[in-house]
């Protein structure tokens, strides 16, 4: 039977910290990212990331039908973290967080995830024969690597984006062409 304790991967977002945390923390954006997730809506009222909120997952993961979780938000504090735990009666709960710390020129940002009450034999049975889920931690892994990859370059690309609508960016990125 497999296992699963903690894992977490990061990755440098040439960008600040203030604007990853709401790209990340706007769960709705999420299925853009994870490969796993396919949709995410706010429940309750909550219309963003605070402390208690909660929010529907639709989760896909190999060969086996979409299904949906309820996470709760665990932590808001914009520019430095954003978590969430997600309990599922066969699957334990897992406590999914991302962390963003500055650097020289952009953001350090670590996704990671705990789990704090383990999947049951059962759980594992599911996951493995209904999903194809042979090796869970590696799926993990590969999902956060692609996560982080897809946020760095969803975050760069707005970085620019943005830059270009400043009218002295604009006019410096002319003055460069013409020299």
């Amino acid at each position: 039977m497999q296992t699963l304790d903690r894992d977490e991967l990061s990755i440098h977002v040439a960008a600040p910290a203030e604007q990853r945390y709401a790209l990340v923390s706007d769960v709705t954006r999420t299925p853009q990212f994870s490969p796993e997730i396919v949709k995410c809506v706010w429940l309750d009222g909550a219309t963003g990331p605070t402390v208690g909120a909660s929010f529907e997952a639709t989760n896909t993961v190999g060969r086996g039908r979409p299904w949906r979780n309820r996470p709760v938000v665990t932590a808001a504090d914009p520019g430095r973290e954003f978590a969430f735990a997600r309990t599922e009666r066969l699957a334990g709960t897992v406590v999914w967080r991302y962390r963003f710390e500055p650097e020289a020129d952009g953001t350090r940002i670590t996704e990671s995830y705990e789990v704090t009450r383990p999947i049951t034999r059962l759980g594992w049975f599911l996951i493995e024969r209904m999903y194809g889920g042979r090796d869970r931690r590696a799926q993990l892994r590969a999902g956060m690597r692609h996560t982080l990859e897809r946020i760095r370059a969803t975050a760069e690309q707005d970085s620019s984006s943005a830059g270009m609508d400043d009218p002295a960016t604009e006019a410096i990125a002319r003055r460069h062409h013409h020299d």
